[in-house]
């Protein structure tokens, strides 16, 4: 009788295991199961050891490296300052974002000219050696806790700025950034999408930029991420590096304060 009821439990126990194994899978099981497959052969590596090289190379019209470049932690110190941009310079006297700091020392360090830069579309040209150097410089603080500034009365501008741009509702769809990312349980297609006012929807977005698209083969960073939103929104293109982009992403890494950066990470 012993015998019988323990293959009895054990058979129920099989059944119960077979039963859950066939359950499906919900759409964000499923996404989060193709991300995890992909992310051991991210091609952001490539992105990675292409910035580190171009960091260290010889290039512009003044043949100098980027190692002097200071991104907010002294000349050269790149450890550490993903988790900490955007913030204020006193250089420039502005805030700036990582791409929009990289573009200064391009300028200033290697006499690239600053607005031509600017204007050249994303992934051609030196945009694409711009984001593979944020990639890089990123990956050095992967793991790192996000800790934005707000000492400076310029960086608690920029937060207010970022808030009323991520809650203006404007053109022809009358979209906001909050539309889809201002409250939980939002989806698009398949994508849930993460409530980027505070944590830890917050640190799911922002803290995975720069990013690999499966969907189109690209290494994008935060200014392309944005620019891509309002696209979405039917908004006007905003400028490369310019006040309002910088503005939105100083308002989401505030945000996200506390969450691991896991940038460069791979999306759809």
């Amino acid at each position: 009788m012993y015998k019988k009821t323990l293959w009895g439990a054990a058979a129920c126990a099989l059944l119960l295991a077979s039963a859950a194994a066939q359950q499906p899978k919900t759409a964000s099981q499923g996404i989060d199961e193709y991300r995890a497959m992909l992310q051991d052969g991210n091609p952001a590596d490539l992105f990675e050891a292409k910035g580190e090289g171009l960091w260290k190379q010889k290039r512009g019209p003044k043949n100098a490296t980027l190692e002097q470049c200071d991104l907010g932690k002294g000349p050269g110190v790149f450890k550490g300052v993903f988790v900490e941009l955007p913030r204020y310079f006193p250089d420039t006297k502005r805030v700036q974002d990582l791409e929009s700091r990289l573009l200064t020392c391009m300028s200033t360090l290697q006499g690239f000219d600053e607005a031509e830069l600017a204007k050249t579309a994303f992934g051609r040209g030196e945009q694409n050696n711009l984001t593979a150097l944020a990639t890089w410089i990123a990956a050095e603080s992967k793991g790192m806790k996000f800790n934005l500034s707000q000492s400076h009365a310029q960086e608690k501008v920029f937060y207010e700025v970022g808030k009323r741009l991520f809650f203006q509702r404007a053109g022809s769809h009358d979209f906001s950034c909050a539309s889809c990312h201002g409250e939980e349980g939002k989806r698009i297609r398949l994508q849930d999408l993460p409530r980027l006012t505070q944590n830890p929807g917050d640190g799911v977005g922002f803290a995975a930029w720069p990013a690999y698209r499966v969907s189109n083969g690209q290494m994008w960073g935060m200014q392309q991420r944005l620019n891509d939103c309002y696209r979405q929104q039917r908004f006007p293109y905003p400028g490369f590096a310019s006040d309002a982009t910088i503005a939105l992403s100083l308002y989401l890494g505030v945000n996200s304060k506390g969450a691991v950066s896991i940038a460069p990470a791979i999306k759809r």
